[in-house]
């Protein structure tokens, strides 16, 4: 979902969110973290996809004003990430939101760029780039087209193992906000989109869904719910021995705060869940001069999108 300066991310506390503080999915020991040092130089970054090896993961930086995105790779070394490189497709216009599929060989994202035969910038599609192995270079990029593409705007793809796409679209705000859409793949095209059932969509804002590759759980946003911890609170969804998603879950204040959290990605591997958020330590911290100031402005958890992980039980989660 794109997150631009019209929207108004309305503050709804309640006295007692304190009573969300576990599902016992995670240990009171985890804490949320940011994703690793080398990060901080990015002055705002969002949005988190990593590769089934663990060795290389793209996300989005951008501008303070989130006007302009693009997509960078990274590659672990030694336990660090380093070599960042805008990748050969992004940089010119606002792609976000990049996703590799669960056999690394797709990486879709979300993108203001042309449509084809054209040089204006439109609304956002989902486009993709594919690869012959995941030693090989990327393809150009190629939208997805219809049906899942449209004259709205289409947000945060997300597939499972057998080629379900679950995406964000703003296609239905004369009767909700944005809504989590699923488009199913027959083996040889894509089928008609359907919302979500209502444990899933309201009549308010839900987005950036990231469905696991089994499609047994899916992880997403729900903005300004009543039971939230303020903005955006990042939520979790079981299905049932029928297949259709039980009442969501929210996650609770040891991964959510009273700003924005979104563009979540769980990796099984390491049972991380990545996430973006726009936390803020600095407010109640004093500057007594100028460099101290610098410091907290540049400092990890600033307010700006950043990106963090935390240890989580999924198990435990369902569970409970």
């Amino acid at each position: 979902m794109y997150f631009g300066e019209n929207l108004l991310f309305m503050k709804v506390i309640f006295f007692g969110y304190i009573f969300l503080v576990s599902f016992l999915g995670y240990s009171q020991t985890n804490k949320v973290l940011p994703v690793d040092e080398s990060f901080k130089q990015f002055l705002s970054c969002r949005d988190f996809t990593i590769s089934y090896n663990e060795k290389e993961a793209y996300f989005t930086i951008q501008n303070l004003n989130e006007t302009k995105g693009a997509i960078v790779k990274a590659e672990k070394v030694k336990d660090e990430w380093k070599n960042f490189e805008i990748v050969s497709f992004s940089g010119e216009h606002r792609d976000i939101e990049p996703f590799l599929t669960p056999d690394n060989l797709r990486l879709y994202f979300s993108s203001n760029r042309p449509k084809d035969n054209t040089t204006e910038e439109g609304d956002y599609d989902i486009w993709y780039v594919e690869r012959a192995s995941i030693d090989s270079a990327w393809s150009k990029p190629k939208n997805v087209g219809s049906p899942i593409n449209t004259q709205y705007n289409e947000f945060y793809p997300s597939l499972s193992k057998n080629g379900n796409l679950y995406y964000t679209s703003d296609k239905f705000t004369t009767i909700s906000k944005d809504d989590i859409l699923l488009s199913k793949w027959n083996g040889t095209t894509y089928e008609h989109p359907i919302q979500l059932n209502e444990n899933i969509n309201s009549k308010g804002y839900e987005f950036n869904a990231f469905i696991s590759p089994d499609e047994d759980f899916i992880l997403y946003t729900v903005y300004g719910a009543k039971d939230g911890l303020g903005s955006g609170d990042l939520y979790i969804s079981f299905k049932d021995e029928n297949g259709e998603f039980l009442k969501r879950k929210n996650l609770g204040n040891q991964i959510n705060s009273n700003r924005m959290e979104y563009s979540p990605f769980y990796d099984k591997v390491s049972e991380n869940l990545y996430f973006t958020s726009k936390r803020d330590e600095t407010k109640n911290k004093k500057a007594t001069n100028l460099s101290e100031f610098n410091e907290l402005a540049k400092s990890y958890i600033n307010g700006l999108s950043r990106i963090y992980k935390i240890k989580i039980d999924i198990k435990e989660l369902k569970r409970n």
